[in-house]
């Protein structure tokens, strides 16, 4: 079959287009084919091996990736399940965590994949599992966001934050959304009520403050992101969609937030990065109301996957980035 493979870390120049073996599955797992697959931060911080710690951790690998097929964000067709597996059959549409999901063919842990909404094209539900899971925590389960919140996105035509947008309108809150020019149209039409547009404004001056503030940027001192936050209010910040490139990446940042956090009557919160069967059901059962929507901002072929992970790594990228498979 064919792949994007890993074999080095570097820049998306060392992946390559190659045949693979077809992966074999264990009897808690299922084979699917690949429709499409999404693009995250979590890749190209896999692909690069920052930061650094986390190849001394473990986490992606400690001299070359530890994943040898890329991806984990996928949407496709059940081929075969294991003998452990219940609930799911061969022809079923899903979508989920895929291990190596830039491939034809993936394998998946049975209970990290769930069935595809009917109103979705493969291309939307493969931009569903990772992005969509981290919105709902931050929102519904750290942020605790409920009816009558007013709650600032920053970072919101993002994967992340056009879910967490969305989220939010949904559990009834006053959503603020901020984003650059081109994309105020955009926000507005995913359910933001207001939208600041950071080249001309500063959220972070004071001026109006929320009641929860998502954070996907990266791009303020704390101290800057407090004033946004009422005395009583929530920060959530998802650290790891930011850059990473140096040593420690974005656990400094969290520490410092733990730290500030303990004496301040604010909460502060990193995001923790989890992946559950009980988030996947959550998202899937509010897009197949009609209450989200994946935004899906460019699609390449799988050949083309190194491409799109340049784009994606300009930090600039509008909704999710998808490459299609077949």
């Amino acid at each position: 079959m064919k792949a994007i493979v890993q074999e080095r870390f570097g820049s998306p120049d060392v992946l390559q287009f190659i045949d693979v073996d077809q992966p074999e599955i264990g009897p808690d797992d299922v084979l699917v084919r690949v429709h499409a697959a999404a693009l995250n931060p979590y890749d190209w911080h896999i692909l690069r091996g920052d930061p650094y710690v986390a190849r001394l951790m473990g986490t992606v690998g400690l001299t070359r990736p530890k994943p040898r097929v890329a991806g984990v964000d996928g949407a496709g067709t059940v081929q075969a399940v294991g003998a452990n597996v219940r609930g799911l059959r061969a022809g079923d549409e899903v979508l989920g965590r895929f291990e190596g999901a830039f491939a034809e063919y993936a394998r998946a842990v049975a209970d990290l994949v769930v069935p595809k909404p009917a109103r979705l094209t493969f291309e939307q539900a493969a931009g569903v599992p990772m992005a969509g899971q981290t919105a709902l925590r931050a929102i519904r389960d750290v942020g605790r966001v409920r009816a009558g919140h007013r709650v600032l996105v920053n970072g919101a035509a993002g994967g992340v934050g056009s879910f967490a947008v969305q989220i939010a309108a949904a559990l009834g809150a006053e959503v603020t959304g901020v984003c650059s020019t081109g994309n105020v149209d955009l926000v507005r039409s995913i359910g933001a009520a207001h939208v600041v547009d950071y080249t001309k404004d500063d959220f972070t001056d004071g001026r109006v403050r929320y009641d929860v503030v998502q954070d996907n940027v990266g791009n303020h001192p704390l101290r800057h992101l407090r004033r946004a936050v009422t005395p009583t209010g929530t920060l959530v910040s998802n650290a790891g969609g930011s850059p990473g490139g140096n040593l420690f990446g974005p656990i400094g940042a969290i520490v410092r937030m733990l730290a500030v956090n303990a004496v301040v009557r604010q909460r502060l919160r990193p995001l923790p990065d989890t992946w559950t069967r009980e988030h996947l059901i959550a998202v899937t059962g509010l897009v197949a109301a009609g209450q989200v929507t994946p935004v899906v901002g460019r699609t390449y072929p799988l050949a083309d996957t190194a491409t799109a992970m340049r784009h994606l790594e300009q930090g600039h990228a509008r909704g999710k980035i998808v490459v299609t498979v077949g």
